[in-house]
């Protein structure tokens, strides 16, 4: 990517100057006819490029010539520009201005891709990875043992990210538009909402009751007194009698307060 700082960009309220960008083009600019390209992973490295409609019926090789045609073809159609204010290593705020055509195109495709092969657990616990991972090398801090650890478990989970993403370029946004892999857990026999689907609507009953079950409970012992605070100019003593058992579970009473009378403790 390319950064642009300091001069007018100083005034967070200023629209960048037109002049201040090299590698991209404004909205206005762009093509009115949109792109369309598709890249290649390999457990989570991209290696091909394709465009359509290619010129020479082929596409581009992965490492820097995908990047470099990346940005050309992002650029051209508006992709890439963000404008920013960062938190400095020293904790001073400041505005940044990049051009990134390939970054954001690559970000955009490898996230579909993972959508699409990564499980919900693993997918939300390599985002918080993420997010410890990049000011780690924003700050520096590369040849450290937690920045390869790191590496270690992201490496892990691109085992199966092995497919194709479809985006469209137009002016100024990259949209996915399609993607498929052989290690997708996309399935959608499973999750079409036609009537041939195969998903057994039965378990759902028993899967909903267990979910719920801790909540059920804590209304029927609690009631309101689970979910409502306890305002100090409105308190209750909560006293569990001998009422009606249901499913085991004593029925809670609440009672005035009385003077004299400090909040008792939830006893069974």
């Amino acid at each position: 990517g390319r950064s642009i700082e300091a001069g007018v960009l100083e005034d967070a309220l200023l629209k960048p100057p037109e002049d201040a960008f090299v590698w991209t083009s404004s909205v206005d600019n762009a093509p009115a006819n949109s792109a369309e390209i598709e890249l290649s992973f390999e457990q989570g490295i991209p290696t091909r490029l394709n465009t359509y409609p290619s010129p020479s019926g082929g596409g581009q090789g992965g490492g820097v010539a995908l990047v470099d045609e990346l940005n050309r073809l992002g650029g051209l159609h508006g992709v890439g520009r963000i404008d920013m204010i960062e938190d400095r290593f020293v904790g001073i705020k400041s505005r940044e201005i990049y051009e990134a055509p390939a970054a954001v195109i690559l970000h955009a495709a490898h996230r579909a891709l993972e959508e699409l092969v990564l499980d919900a657990e693993t997918a939300l616990f390599k985002a918080s990875v993420a997010a410890e991972y990049a000011p780690l090398v924003y700050q520096g801090k590369w040849f450290t043992s937690h920045r390869r650890d790191l590496d270690a478990y992201v490496e892990s989970t691109q085992r199966a990210a092995t497919g194709r993403v479809r985006i469209k370029l137009h002016k100024g946004t990259a949209q996915v538009i399609g993607r498929s892999s052989p290690y997708s857990l996309y399935r959608p026999q499973l999750a079409t909402y036609s009537s041939g689907d195969q998903f057994d609507h039965q378990a759902a009953v028993g899967f909903i009751k267990l979910v719920g079950l801790p909540v059920r409970t804590q209304a029927q012992v609690q009631g309101a007194a689970a979910t409502e605070p306890l305002l100090e100019d409105d308190r209750h003593v909560v006293e569990v009698g001998p009422g009606p058992l249901e499913g085991g579970l004593a029925e809670p009473v609440l009672a005035p307060t009385v003077p004299g009378v400090v909040d008792a403790d939830l006893r069974r």
